[in-house]
């Protein structure tokens, strides 16, 4: 039996999330259909994460283990011959047996991408926010740089119905290791890194600096909203399309 660590990339337009979910189209169910054709065995890939609906990935990590004798670089070849084009398998790695794709994970980078200009291209529209309006982005920054730390971000965080209220309870401390946005041409871009986030928390944390872009927040006010510990307080979801899951450190 081995373990095999899978690094993949894929457009979330099309699909429901990572997770798998009666009836629609996700990331996960879409893996395995794919390993069980190649290998026969019915086995359910553990990612590094719950990507959302609509949420892209440059660097997605999953495992799971197999009897097949298959080589690494025959399965990245295998699998991207049967996954649909908008998922791509990077690399397939063997790994230790204990090693996990979410349990072992000790940081992640995420980058959400806003269009500024008027319009935004057709081509461009399902991968980014398109957000024309006036903002103050030095504020957004000075902002950004608030939430870095070790923080109960318990009012950027959705309610998660898959998981128990005592697991919501304990689990909304987080330690940011970065948290900055800068201009990329026509694009606005945020880019945070922790030890790890809660559901929605990335977008919420998105919306609520668009508020202080706006003027209705001040930066100052990203403090009294963690301490407040209600989702209330914070801003609202930024849509999924500009979110991207950039990596996982191990």
């Amino acid at each position: 039996m081995r373990n095999l660590k899978l690094t993949l990339a894929y457009d979330g337009t099309g699909f429901s999330g990572w997770q798998v979910q009666p009836d629609a189209a996700s990331i996960q169910a879409t893996l395995a259909s794919a390993i069980g054709r190649i290998t026969g065995e019915k086995v359910l890939p553990q990612g590094s994460g719950r990507t959302d609906a609509g949420v892209h990935a440059l660097a997605q990590v999953a495992t799971f283990q197999t009897e097949s004798v298959i080589p690494e670089a025959n399965f990245v070849i295998a699998l991207n011959d049967s996954l649909p084009a908008a998922i791509r398998v990077l690399e397939v790695r063997q790994v230790a047996e204990d090693f996990h794709a979410r349990k072992s994970a000790r940081a992640k980078t995420y980058r959400y991408r806003i269009f500024r200009e008027d319009i935004c291209p057709p081509f461009l529209a399902r991968y980014v926010y398109h957000f024309p309006y006036p903002l103050d982005e030095d504020a957004m920054r000075a902002a950004a740089m608030l939430i870095v730390g070790e923080h109960d971000f318990t009012s950027f965080a959705a309610v998660d119905p898959e998981r128990g209220r005592d697991e919501n309870a304990r689990s909304n401390v987080r330690t940011i290791f970065s948290s900055q946005w800068r201009r990329q041409s026509d694009e606005l871009v945020y880019e945070v890194r922790g030890s790890g986030f809660l559901h929605h928390m990335v977008r919420n944390l998105v919306g609520t600096f668009l508020l202080v872009g706006k003027g209705t927040l001040k930066p100052a006010d990203l403090t009294r909203i963690l301490d407040e510990k209600k989702r209330s307080s914070a801003g609202a979801t930024a849509p999924a399309s500009g979110l991207y899951l950039v990596g996982v450190e191990y």
